[in-house]
């Protein structure tokens, strides 16, 4: 008989976006030192997730394991623009080093960094060959940012043949559903609706479920599920620019969740092409003046 997974919660509240409570779960007794350093990852990884950088940066030292060290790597990277150099040529040296370079947490490090820097072929280096359910997941997300569907298919059916029912294989079902579009919106919007009935409610969750309404043309669902989402974190960027584009569609005024994006995520892919946009319009408008 399979030993109980002890950190099976923990991590089932850090996938579905619910880390608070991921952190207020994690004094689980009796772990193996290897599940200790999960265990830490998924904590540190949580206070990322909710924006207090600085104090992963401060509680983990250069004693720590080569996957907390990654974690570290992972906030000094998102903390501010200026570490980014420095940041990614350390982790290139981690994954330069044979003695940590195959550290499957490190790995994963590597490639959600690398997607965040849009360089998804330098990300798949780290992430293709897999190892874990988060790996084939990250593999599935930065193939749909290529617009490749086909391959984003091929490593959904290995996590699938992995477990089916797994939290993450079922998240990467409703990603890839919602990127080939049509009838799979509807199998998208099934999937969010049942982890809704089954967990508690968190913005990654109310997200899912809004941007599959707004596909189905469901703007006042989508509406009032993203106003339920801003009710929990007002400050979350895909909250925001999905209500932009939600109380466009309605005919409402966006102004107010656009300058909220502006000033907490200057960052965000709809501030970037906005002011692409505009740009453009400035030129087109000096050219015929």
């Amino acid at each position: 008989m399979a030993a109980p997974d002890l950190l099976f919660n923990l991590r089932n509240h850090f996938y579905l976006g619910a880390y608070q409570a991921a952190i207020n779960n994690s004094d689980v007794p009796n772990l193996s030192h290897e599940d200790s350093i999960e265990r830490d990852s998924l904590v540190y990884r949580s206070y990322i997730a909710l924006g207090s950088y600085q104090l992963v940066i401060n509680e983990i030292d250069s004693s720590a394991a080569t996957a907390l060290q990654a974690v570290k790597l992972l906030a000094l990277y998102l903390s501010s623009p200026d570490n980014k150099e420095q940041t990614i040529s350390s982790l290139k040296e981690w994954l330069g080093d044979p003695a940590s370079g195959n550290n499957l947490t490190l790995r994963l490090i590597a490639g959600i960094v690398f997607m965040h820097e849009q360089d998804y072929n330098e990300a798949l280096k780290h992430t293709n060959s897999g190892g874990t359910m988060e790996l084939h997941a990250l593999n599935v997300q930065i193939y749909l940012k290529m617009y490749r569907s086909d391959y984003a298919e091929k490593q959904l059916k290995i996590m699938q043949q992995i477990d089916e029912d797994h939290t993450l294989t079922q998240l990467a079902n409703a990603w890839f559903n919602l990127a080939v579009g049509g009838s799979k919106i509807q199998e998208a919007y099934l999937i969010f609706q049942d982890f809704l009935e089954k967990y508690p409610m968190t913005v990654l969750i109310l997200n899912g479920k809004a941007v599959c309404c707004m596909h189905m043309g469901n703007f006042d669902e989508a509406e009032s599920l993203l106003l339920e989402a801003l009710n929990k974190d007002a400050k979350d960027p895909e909250t925001l620019a999905n209500l932009v584009v939600c109380s466009l569609h309605l005919g409402k005024p966006s102004s107010r969740y656009l300058s909220q994006l502006k000033l907490s995520h200057p960052e965000h892919m709809l501030i970037k092409r906005l002011s692409a946009a505009e740009e453009s319009f400035d030129r087109a408008v000096e050219s015929a003046a």
